[in-house]
């Protein structure tokens, strides 16, 4: 029991490992859209661009790790700014959330932790879709 309410205290950037499990879910969830035949021709578009695709993971490590607890400053744009003129789909995004899901998985997160999560990205779907 002491255990279970020891874990509940703590924040989701702690579940998801700090900047050092947020960077390995990042890096994975990245790698798993890119073989998403449904949304992987976004993804793959940054592999003669290596320089920008590190830019973009980094400002997605530092968006979550801010938004889940974590003391790290994020510097990046909106997500309306950042997903502007890329009109994705409701079937995109549910995509992005699947490859997300299953990411979170691979790494053992908790149904809780995964629920939490959910939550973040089902909060900001107005925010990227469509845009």
């Amino acid at each position: 029991m002491e255990k279970t309410k020891e874990v509940e205290k703590r924040t989701l950037f702690e579940r998801l490992g700090g900047t050092s499990g947020i960077t390995a879910i990042v890096d994975d969830v990245v790698q798993t859209h890119m073989e998403n035949p449904a949304i992987s021709k976004r993804f793959t578009a940054y592999n003669d661009k290596p320089e920008r695709m590190a830019v973009i993971k980094k400002h997605t490590v530092d968006f979550f790790s801010a938004g889940s607890g974590g003391a790290v400053e994020y510097k990046g744009r909106s997500m309306e700014e950042t997903h502007a003129g890329m009109n994705i789909s409701r079937e995109e995004y549910t995509h992005v959330i699947d490859d997300i899901m299953q990411v979170l998985d691979k790494h053992g997160m908790s149904e809780d932790t995964k629920k939490e999560v959910l939550a973040i990205l089902w909060s900001l779907k107005g925010m990227i879709i469509g845009q």
